[in-house]
């Protein structure tokens, strides 16, 4: 997979540096919302579709119908699925809410800063109510799983939550959920990949981390 390594523009140790890691992902992520976005509003301005741009240019994906975003997004949604087994209910559920929310070039922006605060405040707010069961080793797929299922539907469901600063962030990712209008399923899958992801990562040393 040293084609990731080359289009994310990765350079140093080997073991810091692993293709198809959890930052591939999320740049993966990104890369389909912007090739969708190309394809449904017609953008021609790479400029302003940063990701896609790379993305295009590295892998050399060739303009389809004259259309921008239609090759970029089909061979996107193959890296996906072969990658990180990303279904095609994960990519279809993207370009559902792209479609319903993104009417105008002018609301991509929008629709990009949303993304990334929800998807910030779930991962992080994911880690702090997993804690401990996160050490569970990557061969419990299964248990890891079911945890993750059970903490989704308890930041879209629970209510009492004892941790005011929790409570505060559990609100503020329902509302960017209600804008963004992933499912439950949807939020699990890609909550799941990127603790799998992670686990997979080298951790910094101290050395590091000063």
């Amino acid at each position: 997979m040293g084609f990731l390594s080359k289009l994310f523009g990765r350079k140093g140790d080997e073991e810091q540096q692993k293709a198809g890691g959890m930052e591939d992902f999320m740049t993966l992520i990104r890369v389909y919302f912007q090739a969708v976005m190309a394809s449904d509003l017609g953008i021609t301005n790479m400029a302003a579709l940063p990701d896609l741009r790379v993305f295009k240019a590295t892998l050399h994906v060739p303009t389809q119908n004259n259309k921008l975003g239609l090759a970029e997004k089909a061979r996107c949604k193959k890296m996906l699925k072969e990658i990180y087994g990303m279904s095609d209910d994960f990519t279809k559920e993207i370009e559902q809410s792209i479609r319903k929310r993104c009417k105008k070039p002018q609301d991509i922006q929008t629709y990009m800063i949303q993304f990334s605060a929800f998807s910030q405040d779930l991962l992080m707010l994911t880690g702090n109510l997993m804690k401990f069961k996160l050490r569970l080793p990557s061969i419990f797929k299964s248990a890891i799983r079911t945890m993750t299922e059970k903490t989704v539907s308890d930041i879209f469901n629970k209510n009492d939550f004892s941790d005011a600063g929790v409570m505060k962030t559990v609100v503020a990712i329902r509302q960017y959920d209600q804008k963004l209008g992933f499912s439950q399923q949807w939020i699990t899958d890609f909550v799941y990949r990127v603790v799998m992801l992670a686990k997979k990562e080298k951790r910094p040393s101290d050395t590091d981390t000063k």
